[in-house]
C-alpha cells in the first residue's frame, strides 16, 4: 500500500486556474474525500493524480516516488469513473479482467484474481451477463471490481454513486467504506455530496474555486468551519448567518437591549454570527443541557417536515434563521416564536473575508455571558 503527497499542484488553461496551488497528503490505508461544488477543481485534481491530465506545476508522490511522466498502472493507481465506463459487448467477467488481459497477465492468475474479487463484491452469479442485464448498483460493483483486480496501491473514485438512487447510494457507500477498511486500501474519493463525505472519510478536503478551503476530519469541518463557505457547505442544513451590527440605533437587533452579543467581548461591527439549526431552539420548550442564551422573537415562515424532525425557517428582521425541532412539535407558520441559542455552538466570521474568527478566551470556544444573565426560564 502507499500514501499520497501532493505539493503546490497547479492546473491552468491560459489565465484560468482549475487547480490553484494546492497541497495535501493522504495517509496509507486511509480514505480521503475531495468535496466541493461543481467546478471547484476536485475531479481535475483526481485526473491529475491518475495521470489523465498533465499538471501545470507541482509534484505528486505516491509511495514516496515522484510519478511525473507516468500514467495509470505505472503510477500504482486504479480508477473508478462516474459513468462506470463498461464495455457493453463484454461479459462482466471480461470487463473486470480486461486490464489484466491487455497486460498479458497469465490466465491462471487472472482466474484466481477474478474469483477473489467476484467473491468480495458478490458478483459470482453475474459473471456471464452483459452490463445491460445488470442494475445500476451491480454495474457500479463491476466498475469497482475492475479497479480492485488491478491490485494497485491507490484507488481513485470519481463520483461513483452520483447516478444511483438515494437508497442504493446509502447501501453502496457503506459497502465501499467497509471494503476499503477490510482491504487496507488507500482511497481518494471525489464527491459533491457532503453526506457521503461525512459518513465515509478519514479526511475531508473541501475545495472552492480551485483552492483548498479546509481540510480535516468530518468533525473538524462541522464543529469548527474555517469560513462561511465551509459552514454553508457542511452540515445537514445550511448554517444561518446574522449580521451582528444590523440595528440603525447602534444596538444589536438579535440580542435585544445590549451593545454587543453576549458571546463576544466587543461590539459585533463587521462580524457575522453563524448558527446551525440544531443549535437554535424555540424557547417555550424545556431547556436542555448546556448554556443557552436568549435570542429575539421570530416569525415562523416555512416549515419543512422531514418525519422524525422538521426544519422551521424563521425571520428576524432581514435575517432568516433555521430551527430544527421534533417533527411532532413543528409549529404552524406565521406565528411568533421566542428563540434561544446554544452559546457554546456559536460561530463568528469576518464579514469581508468570510474567515472564521476566534474571540479572546478559551481557544476554540466563544466567550459566553453568565447563564443567569441571559437565560429565559421555560414557560
Amino acid at each position: 500500500m502507499a500514501g499520497v503527497l501532493v505539493e503546490a499542484l497547479v492546473k491552468a488553461w491560459g489565465d484560468a486556474r482549475a487547480v490553484d496551488d494546492i497541497s495535501f497528503s493522504v495517509e496509507q490505508g486511509s480514505l480521503t474525500v475531495l468535496l466541493g461544488p461543481s467546478g471547484c477543481g476536485k475531479s481535475t485534481t483526481l485526473r491529475i493524480l491518475a495521470g489523465l491530465e498533465t499538471a501545470t506545476g507541482g509534484t505528486i508522490r505516491i509511495g514516496g516516488q515522484d510519478v511525473a511522466g507516468r500514467v495509470g498502472a505505472a503510477r500504482g493507481v486504479s480508477m473508478v469513473f462516474q459513468s462506470y465506463a463498461l464495455f457493453p459487448h463484454m461479459t462482466v467477467a471480461d470487463n473486470i479482467t480486461f486490464g489484466l488481459s491487455v497486460r498479458h497477465v497469465a490466465k491462471p492468475e487472472i482466474a484466481e484474481r477474478l474469483a477473489r474479487v467476484a467473491s468480495i463484491l458478490g458478483l459470482e452469479p453475474f459473471l456471464a451477463r452483459k452490463p445491460s442485464q445488470l442494475s445500476g448498483g451491480q454495474q457500479q460493483r463491476v466498475a469497482l471490481g475492475r479497479a480492485l483486480i488491478a491490485e494497485a496501491p491507490v484507488c481513485l473514485m470519481d463520483e461513483p454513486l452520483s447516478n444511483l438512487d438515494a437508497k442504493l447510494r446509502q447501501d453502496l457507500r457503506r459497502e465501499i467504506r467497509s471494503l476499503q477498511q477490510r482491504l487496507g486500501m488507500t482511497m481518494i474519493y471525489v464527491t459533491h455530496d457532503q453526506t457521503e463525505a461525512m459518513s465515509m472519510a478519514d479526511q475531508v478536503i473541501l475545495m472552492n474555486g480551485g483552492r483548498i478551503e479546509q481540510a480535516g476530519t468530518a468533525s473538524d469541518l462541522y464543529s469548527r468551519p474555517a469560513s462561511m463557505f465551509a459552514a454553508r457547505f457542511v452540515g445537514g442544513s445550511p448554517m444561518s448567518f446574522i449580521d451582528l451590527d444590523n440595528d440603525a440605533s447602534g444596538r444589536n437587533a438579535v440580542f435585544q437591549g445590549v451593545d454587543h452579543p453576549p458571546v463576544l467581548s466587543r461590539p459585533g461591527k463587521g462580524l457575522v454570527l453563524g448558527m446551525r439549526s440544531e443549535d437554535v431552539q424555540i424557547a417555550t420548550s424545556t431547556v436542555p443541557d448546556g448554556h443557552w442564551i436568549d435570542g429575539p422573537d421570530a416569525t415562523a415562515e416555512d416549515i419543512e417536515y422531514l418525519g422524525a424532525d422538521a426544519l422551521v425557517t424563521c425571520r428576524v428582521g432581514r435575517h432568516r434563521i433555521g430551527v430544527r425541532v421534533r417533527g411532532a412539535d413543528a409549529p404552524p407558520s406565521n406565528i411568533t416564536l421566542p428563540l434561544r441559542f446554544r452559546a457554546d455552538a456559536m460561530h463568528v466570521f469576518d464579514r469581508d473575508s468570510g474567515n472564521r474568527i476566534e474571540p479572546a478566551g478559551e481557544p476554540g470556544r466563544l466567550e459566553a455571558a453568565s447563564p443567569t444573565a441571559h437565560h429565559r426560564e421555560p414557560t
